[in-house]
């Protein structure tokens, strides 16, 4: 609604838009119903490769179809351990006990694919990146990853689910490029990690690798 809306205030002062959705989060629709997942941190990903084809100076509707594109190789898979709390709100977003841990659930707290009591992470791991290769596009072999933290969760324990992660891809025969690791995409104090996939082609490896000067994300 709100990017709508300034989409309309800037066509009142002829600025000329284009919208592009993010589907990247698997948990929240089927993949035959892609177009109603949410956009989560895999949006990322769009961002870096519609904001370097800007800088070399494409159109408006080139750098729409890159983000377009990069979208739709994007895939991202969610866990969360602990909830944040908006500054004012009565209470929590949402509860899960101290000893449970839910998949898929969103960085606002909607409904994940299971809860349970809190497992290895390894088996976490091993668990997200099957889901998310099970949407492999065909011929992909090269692979960007973001593992990153929801809020609370520290480099020390992302790591640890990246050393598992990079294992598994590699044993699918996936190569890993550029891996970003940290908190890109927060929910305040959330406690957990999301791990997202884009599988790479040429083009947006490329863009990817262009020079780049922003928090967490420097690319000389």
């Amino acid at each position: 609604m709100n990017f709508e809306m300034a989409s309309e205030f800037a066509a009142m002062d002829n600025i000329e838009t284009r919208t592009v959705l993010g589907t990247d989060d698997i948990a929240s629709a089927r993949p035959q119903e892609a177009h109603k997942r949410r956009g989560v941190a895999g949006l990322i990903f769009a961002y870096k490769t519609a904001g370097a084809l800007a800088e070399q100076g494409a159109d408006l509707n080139a750098v729409a179809a890159i983000a377009q594109k990069t979208v739709d190789r994007t895939r991202t898979i969610g866990v969360a351990l602990s909830s944040c709390q908006i500054p004012s709100a009565a209470g929590p977003n949402f509860t899960i006990a101290d000893d449970e841990i839910e998949m898929g659930m969103g960085i606002h707290g909607e409904p994940g694919i299971w809860r349970k009591k809190v497992r290895p992470a390894d088996e976490l791991v091993d668990e997200m990146i099957a889901m998310l290769l099970a949407e492999r596009p065909r011929g992909a072999n090269r692979v960007s990853i973001l593992v990153n933290s929801l809020g609370s969760t520290p480099f020390e324990e992302l790591f640890i689910l990246y050393r598992r992660a990079a294992r598994q891809l590699d044993a699918m025969g996936l190569a890993v490029v550029r891996p970003l690791i940290g908190p890109y995409v927060t929910s305040m104090e959330m406690g957990g990690a999301s791990i997202s996939l884009c599988f790479l082609d040429d083009e947006i490896e490329i863009l990817l690798a262009a020079p780049a000067d922003c928090p967490f994300w420097r690319v000389d």
